[in-house]
C-alpha cells in the first residue's frame, strides 16, 4: 500500500512540475503612461518561431487598439559574424496585437517593441536569451 501512495505522489509531482514549465515567457515593461505586457510562447524561448503575444494597457487599464506595433529583434555581431537584424509587424486581434519571431540562433538577442499611437512612439526594450 505504501508503495502505491510513494507512486501516485511520485506521479503527482511529476505532473505539476512539468506544469510548471508549460507557462508563458512573460514580462511586463512601462511605456510612458502606457503599460505593456509581453508573452512569449516558449519559455524559455527557442531558435525557431515564437510567437509573440502584446497586450498594451492606458493609464486607466483600458486595452489599446488604436496603436500601430512593430517589432526589432537584433543579435548582436560576434567574432566571425556579422548583426542580425529582423523586423516583424503584430497585427491586432482580439485586443492583442500578435507576431511570430523566427530567431534564427541561440544567444541572447535585443527585442525592441515599437508602438505608434497618435503620431507619437514609444518604445519597450527587452533581452530574451534564446535556447
Amino acid at each position: 500500500m505504501k508503495k502505491i501512495i510513494l507512486i501516485v505522489l511520485a506521479m503527482v509531482f511529476a505532473f505539476n512540475i512539468g506544469m510548471a514549465q508549460a507557462k508563458d515567457y512573460e514580462i511586463t515593461k512601462k511605456a510612458g503612461n502606457l503599460a505593456v505586457i509581453v508573452k512569449i510562447d516558449k519559455n524559455p524561448p527557442v531558435t525557431g518561431i515564437n510567437k509573440m503575444d502584446i497586450a498594451i494597457k492606458d493609464a486607466a487599464g483600458k486595452d489599446v487598439t488604436d496603436a500601430a506595433v512593430s517589432i526589432d529583434y537584433t543579435m548582436p555581431p560576434m567574432p566571425g559574424m556579422g548583426a542580425m537584424n529582423y523586423k516583424a509587424k503584430a497585427s491586432l486581434k482580439g485586443g492583442h496585437y500578435l507576431a511570430n519571431l523566427n530567431f534564427s540562433m541561440a544567444g541572447p538577442w535585443s527585442v525592441n517593441i515599437k508602438i505608434n499611437r497618435g503620431g507619437k512612439t514609444q518604445a519597450v526594450k527587452l533581452n530574451v536569451d534564446i535556447k
